[in-house]
């Protein structure tokens, strides 16, 4: 697949390149990290059927074993941020994966609920961390006619992990049993965490990176090895003429931040913050819980929950195809719109439909929940997911492309973990109908957000999109959509 280039500016977007077999290896070491952040968010929706017992978890302490993770990866990801544009890109993902072995088997011998939240935050350091850096990573080392198929893999490692974790933990449940499972399901983590850390020691650091700290002759060197040697000195060009322009050289010795790009951190905020608001990691986190409260039984919604992380992985491919037709904007709009639809489906029928029937649970109720839930994550996963994070990867300018990637990650995380703490409570305080109404509202004003200021960045490198926003939001607060 290539990436259209309709109304792109001439470049070395437009310009076919063949993928060079060390980008492919890059990519996929790098986005283990992402199948990482998959797992470690998604075991917990299994483990805390298991942990509620051992532990003798409360509702509050529930919303703290699950939502100080994000918690962590939102202080993760600001942190990762700016360390990353000071120490490079590669040595945040090697540490990150370190902090991967650490947490993953401090919950897993965790003895009390304290540790387990101590070490719930500990591991969501590198959640975050992840979520900030690999993406950027990717972003600056493929080509670019390949970056939205590389960085979108991101999102398809972290589907992968979340299916990986429902699967293990019905296959846990099914062969253990017994109440300690849960930690076994949380100590496998430690096998990718260990693959990560190994590979990343051998993969370069990014070529935009290494300019940005005027090491010119290794950038050149990282392009000889992941381009096609016709198209080395042509984007070499493009990142010194980024590096030396005046205007870049005058920020850098201000140290300061523009005016416009102030306005794109606020952007990219907005568009984090979005993702969260349809309410996406409720279904993730809780869908055991929310299945078991319509009526299911344990191993039933154990096994209902695997359907989640299938349909995820399922259409996040189609995701990734779609957006090399339909561009980024689209796919944005069409995920909000049918995000809000699916919510507001689930709450009707959880509304309108009785809790039992013939003094039994109504089957039919919980089936229609779940198949709610199955849509809401084809619209989530097939394209409001994937167009967030490749956004993130590409609107920002190389000089502030960590932080400002961190701060939106950690609005993001912060939304993240504001929803995942109180829904526990929530959901014993009102029910499943009002929560999804409510997110349903939140929706509505997402999907507002969306057609006032989505950007379109499709068949552009990375210099070209940042002299593009950078020519409109030095005069006007936002970019017009669809610019």
């Amino acid at each position: 697949m290539t990436e259209s280039t309709n109304g792109a500016t001439p470049g070395a977007a437009a310009t076919p390149q063949p993928t060079e077999p060390l980008v492919k290896v890059i990519a996929f070491i790098a986005t283990l990290g992402g199948l990482l952040f998959g797992y470690d968010t998604g075991v917990i929706a299994g483990a805390l059927l298991f942990m509620k017992h051992d532990l003798h978890l409360t509702s509050l302490t529930t919303g703290m074993v699950t939502s100080f993770l994000i918690l962590g990866s939102a202080i993760g990801a600001i942190s990762a941020g700016r360390v990353a544009d000071r120490f490079g890109r590669k040595k945040v993902i090697v540490v990150m994966a370190i902090v991967f072995m650490c947490g993953s088997l401090g919950c897993a011998l965790a003895p009390n609920v304290v540790l387990m939240i101590f070490f719930r935050f500990i591991l969501g350091l590198a959640v975050g961390g992840a979520a900030a850096i690999v993406p950027i990573y990717i972003a600056e080392i493929v080509p670019a006619n390949r970056r939205w198929q590389f960085v979108t893999l991101q999102e398809l490692m972290i589907v992968s992990g979340q299916l990986i974790a429902y699967t293990s933990n019905a296959a846990i449940n099914e062969i253990w049993g017994g109440e300690t499972t849960w930690r076994w399901m949380l100590g496998v983590a430690c096998v990718p965490a260990v693959i990560l850390w190994v590979g990343m020691l051998f993969m370069p650091d990014t070529p935009r990176w290494y300019a940005m700290h005027g090491r010119y002759r290794e950038a050149r060197d990282v392009l000889e090895r992941t381009r096609h040697s016709r198209m080395v000195e042509k984007e070499m060009g493009e990142i010194r003429k980024s590096m030396d322009s005046k205007s870049q050289k005058h920020a850098r010795r201000q140290k300061t931040i523009s005016v416009w790009m102030k306005r794109l951190v606020a952007l990219g905020i907005g568009i984090a913050m979005l993702q969260q608001l349809s309410g996406v990691n409720t279904i993730m986190f809780y869908a055991p819980t929310m299945l078991q409260a319509t009526g299911l039984g344990t191993n039933a919604s154990l096994l209902a929950t695997i359907a989640n992380g299938v349909i995820s992985v399922l259409m996040t491919f189609v995701g990734i195809m779609l957006l090399s037709r339909f561009g980024r904007r689209p796919l944005l709009l069409v995920g909000q719109i049918g995000c809000t639809c699916s919510l507001l489906a689930i709450g009707l029928v959880t509304w309108l439909m009785p809790e039992t029937a013939h003094g039994q649970p109504d089957l039919l109720r919980s089936y229609l929940v779940l198949g709610g839930m199955l849509i809401f994550l084809c619209f989530q996963q097939g394209a409001l997911s994937p167009v967030t994070w490749l956004l993130l990867s590409e609107i920002f300018p190389m000089r502030i492309r960590g932080l400002a990637n961190g701060i939106s990650v950690f609005a993001m995380q912060m939304t993240n973990f504001s929803i995942a703490f109180m829904f526990p409570i929530l959901l014993d305080h009102f029910g499943l109908t009002t929560c999804f109404f409510a997110f349903a509202a939140v929706g509505v004003a997402g999907g507002i957000f969306a057609i006032i200021f989505a950007p379109e960045t499709q068949g552009k490198t990375l210099e070209q999109i940042e002299r593009h926003f950078k020519k409109h939001l030095q005069d006007d607060p936002l970019p017009q959509s669809g610019s």
